[in-house]
């Protein structure tokens, strides 16, 4: 499995007309070698060759890899950026992650002046954008938890609860079934206008919506869903906004296939809830794609160069906010297939009321 993904950067960086390349993003290199640390402000490498001559940069504080790459040590008190600059080539391009810090950076320019280095993440994004069956597998089990979850909170919630109490169940439901997750955004009444509202005391009265944007994770994966509901009753405007931002992101699911340009997808739900009246109202973009990290590289937006590809996971949530007022958004992770899309959260999307 990590050799494909190795074998697959690569080929991205013969695209680049790179032969080298250091990663220093923690969750790349666990994506490329299954080996999981967080460095903290130590320096932490993965240095991909094309002769495949690949080397590990580790201080002597990390555990060993296991790992067949070639492992090169330091400590602390070493001049580790020597190290790295000997143990690379210095006289041919060199691509580097979006990741590498300057203090690393500019000391390694210095030992190697004849090296020019270039921004050379998009060879490993772009590999990390199209999820294997393993990565598929993790995230459509995430994603599976997290209906179960959002579910059990349909349920809990009533008239009077807090946000703060809303999110905290949210949490413990996670850690019922074995994932861990920080505190979701949870947002009652007009406070569901700020789209990334965060938890407070806000008591919920009936005719509130009450938006849950949450998710968790599970061995590094994570799923991010949001669902909108009303507490015992709805207005009529209310309820339009609800069913025009359902609509939207109905018919955004509806054209996902290999070969559409997701922009299109933006445009598509855009025009529907501009049509409705509320094109101001809607303020960001439709998805954001997703696997190690909630937000990864790519998006669903006017302005994404990007083309459905399988196994391409995304999310799709459009959404409407009225400040002083109203928010509804409504968010599902979905995975790109040969001849379609599969929905990774299953949760009806309907409007409810509850409480």
């Amino acid at each position: 499995m990590y050799q494909a993904r190795i074998k697959n950067v690569l080929s991205n960086m013969e695209k680049m007309g790179i032969r080298q390349m250091l990663i220093c993003d923690f969750e790349s290199i666990y994506y490329l070698t299954g080996y999981y640390n967080q460095p903290m402000e130590r320096l932490f490498a993965l240095y991909l060759n094309a002769d495949g001559n690949h080397k590990f940069f580790l201080n002597k504080l990390f555990p060993m890899p296991d790992s067949d790459i070639e492992k090169i040590w330091f400590t602390d008190t070493d001049d580790y950026v020597k190290i790295l600059a000997e143990n690379v080539d210095g006289t041919c391009d060199m691509g580097v992650d979006k990741l590498l810090p300057a203090r690393f950076l500019l000391p390694l320019m210095g030992h190697n002046p004849e090296c020019r280095y270039i921004l050379a993440s998009d060879c490993v994004d772009d590999a990390r954008a199209c999820k294997d069956e393993a990565e598929q597998a993790l995230m459509r089990e995430v994603s599976q938890i997290n209906d179960m979850a959002m579910d059990a909170a349909r349920e809990f919630i009533y008239e009077g609860m807090t946000e703060i109490e809303l999110a905290e169940f949210l949490v413990g439901q996670y850690q019922l079934h074995g994932t861990s997750a920080g505190l979701p955004l949870v947002a009652f009444g007009k406070n569901a206008a700020d789209p990334h509202h965060h938890a407070d005391g806000t008591t919920l009265k009936a005719g509130d919506c009450i938006v849950i944007d949450t998710g968790s994770k599970l061995q590094y994966y994570n799923s991010d869903m949001t669902r909108t509901y009303f507490c015992k009753e709805v207005s009529e405007e209310h309820q339009k906004i609800y069913n025009t931002v359902l609509e939207a992101n109905l018919l955004a699911e509806s054209m996902i296939c290999p070969g559409v340009p997701l922009c299109e997808l933006d445009r598509a739900a855009r025009e529907h809830i501009a049509a409705a009246g509320y094109g101001e109202n809607f303020t960001h973009r439709l998805g954001h794609f997703i696997g190690q990290n909630v937000h990864e590289q790519g998006d669903v937006s006017a302005t994404s160069c990007l083309i459905a590809k399988p196994g391409m996971i995304f999310s799709i949530e459009p959404g409407i906010y009225i400040v002083g007022d109203v928010g509804v958004r409504i968010e599902d992770l979905v995975l790109v297939t040969e001849d379609g899309c599969e929905l990774l959260n299953r949760l009806e999307k309907e409007l409810t009321l509850v409480g």
